[in-house]
């Protein structure tokens, strides 16, 4: 299957003559002209990755990213023509994958591009899991099961589920959370970090109101207490 990648730019000619070059390097291309048709085409279509212009009327390239990365950890690829270090930090800090300042070569692109998508490619075998009780948390395909049923998640709930899981029994801070989730520049109150805990309680707690698993550890944050985490546990 061909990898999916959204482009969202405002500039019509680029985004006409950028698709049929990537169509050529046999990529599935979407394009949206602006920031809110691009995060409808994301949260419809599920892309690998997301190639992004900064500077867009309206919504620009700083709030697409920032609300990207509340719906899912794909990929981005920023496109600006602002090369500053604190810009280029700043997409850093909100969560992007690559950065590349105009004017550029779609060959140059096409291989950041491939670096990307190499980087994201999950292991075929073996699987890296994590057990949970009798929950499987499945990093490559990004689910959590309880046998052969999959439990739904959203994507808030998941990176958090995530982060906690990659430092199981190991006590995690609020706020090395809220910036696992939101990104260093956005400045959600911890209360959210709790109402998404209290979420995720519901569903792996067989008792939530006397959690075994997803432990507080009062004045500082959150601990999983989990099963050994092992990449070659296997599903059934």
């Amino acid at each position: 299957m061909k990898p999916k990648v959204l482009l969202i730019d405002d500039d019509a000619t680029l985004l006409e003559f950028l698709k049929e070059y990537l169509q050529t390097e046999n990529l599935a291309v979407l394009t949206a002209s602006n920031g809110p048709e691009g995060l409808r085409l994301a949260y419809r279509e599920h892309p690998n990755l997301v190639i992004l212009d900064v500077m867009m009327p309206g919504m620009d390239g700083w709030e697409v990213t920032a609300r990207l990365r509340e719906l899912s950890d794909v990929p981005i690829i920023l496109l600006t023509g602002k090369s500053s270090e604190a810009d280029k930090l700043r997409g850093f800090g909100l969560g992007v994958d690559d950065y590349v300042v105009k004017p550029f070569s779609f060959a140059e692109l096409f291989a950041r591009i491939n670096a990307v998508l190499a980087r994201i490619r999950p292991a075929s075998n073996p699987r890296n899991l994590c057990a949970i009780g009798e929950l499987i948390l499945d990093f490559d395909r990004r689910e959590l099961r309880r046998g052969e049923n999959s439990i739904s998640l959203t994507p808030t709930e998941y990176r958090l589920l995530e982060v906690l899981a990659q430092n199981a029994g190991k006590a995690v801070a609020e706020s090395t959370l809220v910036k696992a989730i939101w990104g260093a520049n956005r400045h959600e109150e911890t209360v959210a970090v709790r109402r998404y805990i209290w979420l995720l309680r519901q569903k792996l707690e067989e008792d939530p109101a006397n959690p075994q698993y997803l432990l507080t550890v009062r004045g500082y944050g959150y601990r999983l207490e989990s099963g050994k985490k092992s990449e070659s546990l296997q599903l059934d």
